[in-house]
């Protein structure tokens, strides 16, 4: 039992320590915020290295507070400390907040405990910036899990490797910038990551074997940069990817035969490199590909057979790749397929007569080959189709009859009685008109040519 004389003194002690917290709450936390203060003004260089549309800090002194105004900021209020955190920051375009023309890239970002995600769009476009993450015994356990840093034409530089010490990142989206330099292997070691974008960017050196080790990647995108080498087999081994984009760099060799492991892929882009050779027997295991991708490449073989067992296909394009032989009629097994590009090869024989059976098919070009033969469409497919077909620069095919009197021109001419092409389709009521022309050019001919006899 306490003296009477102690109470009061354990009753005052208990009131000092309950002062000193309250204190020690209050030095962390502002006035008129539910926000620490170390972490609302973290905000604030944020903003300020960024943008010049306001005073951030008179304007928003309570940035979470609901009702606030502030365009492209997302809060979450966590139960243990009973504050609330920045989660989500966009900016770069209406209605987010703009960039002012002096804005640099803020290594701050990493220092916000708490931001899941940020968006910066067409934000650093005048002053030249780069990429900066503080050394990792100065960084903070991030959880950043979105990092995307799209259009900007200032943002140069190499992707610094230490992104990798970012241990929560699932989406890594930097397209569409002007960062240079290889791709540093250290991304590799991201194993969260879902989706990996750098494109339109100009990116050089080799696609690192370490790729493989990403097995939880989805969605992957290099193109449009001036990546060279082959197109690693490790690729094989990113068993769940959906997308795989490598289109416009300067890759060389054949298709790894390990890219019959990606069985989930449904969009495959390997358009304006300098691939060559036999297609992959495996690529039959590709069965739920819908999009495939491969023109402008230096490929100088036959169309591979084994596309048209790839029944989910939607678009296939292989322009401009030197292929010969004939057209696969397997492809007419294709019925899903809406756009079919094969022009500016070296195709011969006759176009497949079961083509007219792709009843989805909107685009459709054949041109500039060495096609033979009678048009197998009749009028109703080529009127659906309309401008959409191509079939010009194929000396050989003619259309018949039936089909070219009703109009629609392709790039080839009408069938003769002998086989014969006509110079283009011409209807039944414009023959005379043509006939007419005809016989006075001949009647003028003649005038002219006793005309020069008589000056003479």
């Amino acid at each position: 039992m306490l003296s009477p004389f102690l109470f009061p003194l354990h009753i005052l002690l208990l009131f000092i320590f309950s002062t000193n917290q309250q204190s020690l709450a209050a030095d962390n936390t502002t006035p008129s915020s539910s926000m620490s203060r170390h972490e609302l003004e973290t905000l604030y260089k944020i903003m300020e290295s960024l943008s010049a549309d306001q005073d951030w800090r008179v304007a928003y002194p309570n940035p979470c507070q609901p009702g606030s105004g502030w365009q492209g900021i997302e809060c979450k209020h966590s139960t243990p400390d009973n504050l609330f955190h920045v989660t989500r920051l966009d900016l770069g375009t209406f209605p987010n907040p703009s960039c002012k023309n002096s804005a640099t890239f803020p290594p701050e970002i990493f220092h916000l405990p708490n931001l899941d995600a940020i968006f910066i769009f067409q934000c650093f476009t005048n002053a030249p910036t780069r990429i900066t993450i503080p050394p990792n015994n100065l960084l903070p356990a991030s959880p950043l899990q979105q990092l995307s840093l799209r259009s900007n034409s200032a943002l140069i530089g190499t992707i610094p490797p230490q992104i990798s010490t970012l241990k929560s990142l699932q989406i890594l989206t930097l397209s569409q910038n002007r960062l240079m330099g290889p791709i540093p292997t250290e991304i590799f070691t991201s194993s969260a990551l879902v989706h990996l974008d750098l494109s339109y960017n100009a990116l050089t050196g080799a696609i690192p074997l370490e790729l493989g080790n990403l097995g939880n990647l989805v969605g992957l995108d290099l193109s449009y940069n001036k990546l060279t080498g082959p197109i690693p087999s490790a690729i094989g081994e990113l068993r769940i990817l959906q997308k795989l984009d490598l289109s416009s760099n300067l890759l060389t060799g054949t298709i790894p035969d390990s890219i019959n492991h990606l069985q989930s892929l449904v969009f495959l882009a390997l358009s304006n490199n300098r691939l060559h050779g036999a297609f992959p027997k495996g690529l039959i295991n590709l069965h739920n590909l819908q999009y495939f991708l491969m023109d402008s490449n230096p490929m100088s073989v036959s169309l591979p057979v084994e596309l048209g067992q790839l029944k989910k296909l939607q678009e296939l394009r292989l322009s401009n790749s030197g292929y010969s032989g004939t057209i696969p009629s397997a492809y007419s097994q294709l019925l899903n397929l809406s756009s079919l590009s094969l022009q500016n090869n070296k195709l011969s024989g006759k176009i497949p007569d079961a083509f007219s059976n792709l009843s989805h098919i909107y685009h459709l070009n054949l041109s500039r080959n060495f096609l033979e033969g009678v048009v197998p469409f009749n009028s109703t497919f080529l009127k659906r189709l309309g401008k959409n077909l191509d079939l010009s620069g194929n000396l050989g095919l003619c259309l018949s009859p039936s089909a070219a009197y009703d109009g629609v021109e392709v790039g080839v001419g009408v069938c003769g009685d002998n086989n014969r092409i006509s110079s283009k389709p011409v209807k039944t009521s414009e023959a005379a008109l043509l006939q007419c022309s005809t016989l006075l050019l001949a009647f003028f001919t003649i005038l002219s040519f006793h005309h020069t006899i008589y000056y003479f």
